[in-house]
């Protein structure tokens, strides 16, 4: 069964465009990737997702239940962490009372897996909400996604506002409950975070899914990085994207013919040369700045 399908799905704001025609597949146990910067629909797929506002049209399953739907949105619930980008908490409670109080919501004895993670994420439970950093109120957020154990983690830009050093932790605590069986449904911006912890990733841009597949299939395009020293006319050479310069050091992302691209470099004074497969970010770039058309 897959943890999450959508088909055509379909978000309208009036005349606004939300997400058109979103077609998204996420196997049980896949750590998955969802990339797009903001604005792009990644947030208003994961509320239709859980339910939380209504879809225009379209088909839409989570754990094999409709979240449209009062009764199966419990159950879903029930079995999902949601980690949001922003958590907002009751002014005057104590982070352990608001961890309590998502445990009770979940009819769920949580008290163990709450004091581990909150010793793994090094959170004070004893602090009230409002005294608490960004960074920490990010934590209790975590500790409230992940102490019922869910059967799926739904984590809509998850690493802000947390250290590098608790962001190590955090991607080691998920990893940990991938092997054990969880889906993680891993919503970023953050292209090192996708390529480093995910399987498969979907790219959306204006609403739309542009690509999906492993990371290492999305990786493989027909672009190249290419870093040069000393002097080449470029002009008219079609088919590069991301130009960089600082004095005589030139970089640029190249999809067009590599046969022309030669020809051009031949024709400069041309001290140094590296042609190299583009990482994930330049890869994003490639499909984000219209390398390829959704």
């Amino acid at each position: 069964m897959e943890a999450i399908r959508t088909e055509q799905l379909v978000k309208q704001y009036g005349k606004s465009r939300g997400i058109s025609g979103v077609d998204l597949t996420v196997g049980e146990g896949e750590f998955f990737g969802f990339i797009g910067p903001n604005g792009a629909g990644k947030s208003t797929t994961i509320r239709i997702l859980l339910g939380l506002i209504e879809k225009t049209s379209g088909n839409v399953r989570v754990l094999g239940e409709d979240p449209s739907e009062a009764g199966p949105r419990r159950k879903i619930l029930s079995r999902v962490g949601y980690l949001p980008s922003e958590a907002m908490f009751y002014h005057g409670m104590k982070v352990k009372e608001v961890l309590r109080l998502s445990a009770d919501l979940r009819g769920a004895d949580c008290r163990s897996e709450a004091k581990m993670l909150c010793e793994r994420l090094s959170l004070d439970t004893e602090k009230k909400v409002e005294e608490l950093s960004f960074g920490n109120r990010k934590k209790v957020a975590i500790v409230c996604a992940l102490q019922h154990k869910p059967k799926l983690l739904i984590l809509d830009e998850p690493t802000s506002g947390l250290d590098p050093l608790m962001q190590r932790e955090f991607f080691r605590i998920l990893e940990e409950r991938n092997q054990a069986g969880a889906t993680v449904f891993l919503s970023s911006h953050v292209l090192s975070e996708i390529q480093n912890h995910c399987s498969r990733a979907a790219i959306i841009r204006e609403g739309r899914i542009i690509a999906c597949g492993s990371v290492e299939e999305l990786a493989n395009t027909s672009a190249k990085r290419v870093s040069l020293r000393g002097r080449a006319d470029l002009t008219g050479l079609s088919g590069i994207r991301d130009l960089q310069q600082a004095e005589d050091a030139v970089s640029f992302l190249y999809s067009g013919q590599m046969k022309r691209l030669m020809e051009v470099l031949a024709a400069g004074d041309i001290t140094d040369l590296t042609i190299a497969e583009p990482d994930l970010e330049e890869i994003f770039l490639h499909y984000y700045e219209g390398g390829v058309q959704g």
